[in-house]
């Protein structure tokens, strides 16, 4: 058998340490993209809550005895004789009783809900994380005990660093055309041991009803709780496996994705 000429052995190494440059490069990239490009952010925590609320406290009202003297004095009044008109306020129908907000807690800015989930690009491991601020809701407190407690999130606002992923997401893998909103209601309540004042913390696990993509299971959700200048936060994370909510499995051509994911959030709730 006739072996390659020099010329050809040359062209043909020439060739390989192409293809392989063209691999290497190739390769780097990806690392490239998911080590530094790829700019997920890390995973929600107390430092997280700690910024939410102090992020968001509302500023103090200002004493009637600090406010400005540089005012203009008011016009002396006029004293004119007038009749008195008496206006009477229709009291509400007994049928129609105020709403009782005591111990009830609305979500309020600072709040923000999203996932994470674990990513394989070409080979290099990667994460993928979503966060969306459009979250409503409120819970109950009665005294140490949580009584209630509903969430609502607006699943088309959950947002990437890609947007490719996003079409994904809000696409085949989530549906929010059909459903678009996920909720958390409680099932249970809960008993804190501590009651919601000014520098009380707690954690505790509860127990409610996460509904993703139309399925609804029961869950138990591990969170973080503490009260700073008046406003209640509420850090936590719920596991999630796909296929129980019947989610398209997220993985495309080159990018493989675990089967299963976290829901984090930092809620940060205002007395009603």
């Amino acid at each position: 058998m006739d072996t390659p000429s020099r010329p050809n052995r040359r062209r043909l190494v020439i060739a390989l340490a192409s293809v392989l440059a063209l691999v290497a490069l190739g390769y780097g990239a990806i690392i490239f993209y998911a080590e530094v490009i790829n700019d997920a952010p890390e995973a929600l925590d107390s430092g997280d809550l700690e910024a939410a609320l102090a992020a968001t406290t509302t500023e103090a009202p200002v004493d009637a005895a600090d406010a400005p003297d540089d005012e203009p004095e008011a016009p002396p009044t006029t004293i004119t004789e007038t009749t008195a008109v008496t206006e009477t306020t229709e009291a509400p129908p007994a049928d129609e009783p105020a709403a009782d907000t005591e111990g009830v807690w609305v979500i309020g800015p600072g709040s923000e809900l999203g996932y994470r989930v674990a990513e394989v690009l070409f080979g290099v491991p990667t994460e993928g994380v979503g966060r969306t601020d459009q979250v409503t809701g409120s819970i109950r407190l009665d005294g140490d005990v949580l009584a209630e407690a509903e969430f609502t999130v607006d699943v088309a606002s959950i947002t990437s660093d890609d947007g490719r992923r996003d079409n994904q997401f809000r696409g085949r893998i989530m549906s929010a055309n059909e459903f678009p909103t996920a909720t958390f209601t409680l099932t249970a309540p809960t008993e804190l041991g501590v009651e919601a004042a000014e520098g009380a913390s707690v954690t505790a696990t509860v127990a409610g009803d996460l509904t993703l993509r139309g399925v609804t299971l029961p869950v138990e959700v591990a969170v973080e709780a503490r009260v700073t200048d008046g406003r209640l936060g509420v850090l936590g994370s719920v596991p999630v496996v796909f296929t129980d909510f019947g989610i398209t499995d997220p993985s495309i051509t080159g990018i493989r994705v675990e089967p299963d994911g976290l829901i984090e959030f930092v809620l940060v709730l205002d007395p009603a």
